[in-house]
């Protein structure tokens, strides 16, 4: 039976449908390259280049040839909605395009369609690109985030990092060749996406933000910015710069105290802007008169946070004391990323007196407030902070203690470093883990400076494995003996050694296998 390409394609008009639909979201017509490929596409249909070579029934697929420069062969898989080409372009192809207007032709017009897709131009991005202004490079941003978010469109959580990546890609199309301008228009363009997107999400119903797509994609974005720091000359700007970064601060403005939800990351990213990118005293003395000025229009804000942050910046130490004396377990998040801020932006005074600030309040913070999943990693990143200021010994003693059983290893770095080796003994018994972590926790340093505090804990160790009863928990036991008669010579304790010894074989003298590793390993 001859192959009917007008009845497959009424029969498919559905899926044809939902690809140029497809299409039209991802070929923008203000685009130079993708208005080229949808004309070679249209050009391919009306020249006949498009030939559909034969259908499989069993499993769906039609075959085509697409006569280009170099033939390209095609797959429609129906029944699995898919469309793959050989050639080497990646998402979207015109020989894709040209085989589903060739199927469209059918029971529509191409040139109809074709009118359609380029009526949604509004100016060339090209054109924008030319005309160098902030206006022009937000127009550009604009007009590539309409096509991919268009009004109600309701976004699925996974296909957020996409339309980042997607918008990205076409922007950096229209870069400037000069290489001082590339990172500005690189970070204009991430800020002014994330911008746009989180500003579809709050105003479009169904778009709930606290969920591991949307921390992910706060996340790229995050990378993104800071990678696009390190392209920055060291505090070295063009005159003709100015007016960009006046308007990317009102964007960080608006970011931080317009858009809704999630205040914390979105004061992490402001934060992060003023540390790096506007550095100027009077730059910052103004935007602290902005917010102060904004404080009573906001209640998703934390004017407080923003209030601190700038005190940093602005070295105001006598304000920033004071205001340290007013805090509470609710301003403990905030107050993370200020010492995070602080430390990135080099204020070592300012991150002395926040993390003394916070000193008292970590224990119930850490405890209580922070999420079990989490707390491993604020442990970590809190560790870090309080490495980079000087403490007390008892202020030292009250900051392990609040890290828990998270922050075993570095409180028993500072039992070691305090040389209290009998506290460092008595903590690894009360939280029994291996000895190679305990190696991890400065067993071999211990061992050098008081030998004889070991002892007990090696024999709970041992004495974990005897309860085991298996011969392979035998010979661990055997070899953890080996390393305390070695730390028992050290210490000068061999009688004491050997009368254990002696001990523990009496006492286990019904396990046979235990007797005989224990001869094996020459311990008596």
């Amino acid at each position: 039976m001859a192959l009917s390409i007008s009845q497959l394609a009424k029969e498919h008009q559905q899926f044809i449908f939902a690809k140029l639909k497809e299409a039209e979201q991802h070929l923008h017509p203000s685009s130079t390259e993708d208005e080229e490929l949808v004309r070679r596409a249209v050009f391919s249909v009306r020249n006949k280049s498009v030939a559909f070579e034969r259908f499989n029934p069993t499993t769906s697929i039609l075959y085509a040839i697409v006569q280009d420069v170099r033939p390209a062969s095609l797959e429609i898989d129906f029944a699995r909605e898919t469309l793959t080409c050989n050639c080497p372009q990646e998402k979207w192809c015109r020989h894709k395009v040209g085989a589903l207007l060739a199927l469209y032709q059918y029971f529509d017009s191409v040139q109809n369609w074709s009118a359609t897709w380029r009526a949604q131009k509004s100016v060339q991005l090209k054109t924008l690109a030319d005309e160098r202004s902030p206006e022009s490079w937000q127009a550009m941003a604009d007009e590539v985030m309409k096509r991919l978010l268009p009004p109600g469109r309701v976004l699925e959580g996974y296909g957020l990092s996409a339309i980042r990546t997607d918008a990205l890609e076409r922007l950096r199309r229209h870069m400037p060749f000069e290489r001082e301008w590339q990172p500005l228009y690189k970070l204009f363009m991430e800020l002014t996406i994330l911008n746009t997107i989180w500003r579809h999400l709050n105003e479009t119903p169904g778009h709930p933000l606290d969920t591991h797509y949307m921390k992910y994609f706060i996340e790229q974005c995050i990378h993104g910015l800071e990678d696009t720091f390190s392209e920055f000359n060291a505090r070295s700007r063009l005159f003709a710069t100015d007016p960009f970064y006046d308007t990317l601060q009102l964007i960080t403005r608006e970011f931080l105290v317009e858009r809704q939800d999630l205040f914390a990351n979105r004061l992490q990213i402001y934060m992060l802007l003023w540390a790096v990118i506007f550095y100027e005293k009077p730059r910052r003395e103004k935007e602290l008169e902005a917010m102060l000025a904004l404080e009573k229009d906001n209640s998703d804000v934390s004017f407080h946070a923003v209030k601190l942050m700038f005190y940093v910046l602005l070295q105001k130490e006598q304000l920033l004391q004071s205001n340290m004396t007013k805090i509470s377990i609710d301003n403990m998040f905030d107050l993370f990323e200020l010492a995070l801020f602080a430390k990135r932006a080099g204020e070592l005074a300012s991150l002395t007196t926040i993390l003394r600030a916070m000193l008292p309040l970590l224990t119930p913070f850490l405890q209580e407030v922070v999420p079990v999943a989490q707390r491993a990693q604020y442990v970590r990143n809190l560790q870090n902070l309080y490495e980079e200021i000087t403490l007390t010994e008892d202020e030292e003693a009250s900051l392990y203690s609040a890290f828990g059983m998270h922050g075993l290893q570095p409180f028993s770095f500072f039992l070691i470093k305090i040389e209290r080796y009998e506290e460092w003994a008595a903590l690894h018994q009360v939280n029994l883990s291996s000895l190679s972590y305990l190696e991890m926790c400065g067993l071999k340093d211990v061992l050098q400076g008081a030998p004889a505090t070991v002892l007990p804990l090696y024999h709970v160790y041992a004495m974990t494995e005897v309860e085991q009863k298996s011969r392979m928990n035998y010979k661990q036991a055997v070899r953890i003996w080996k390393s305390m008669r070695s730390a028992a010579k050290r210490a000068g304790k061999t009688t004491y050694f050997e009368t254990y010894m002696h001990t523990i074989r009496a006492e286990f003298k019904r396990l046979r296998a235990l007797q005989e590793e224990i001869e094996k390993g020459n311990l008596v």
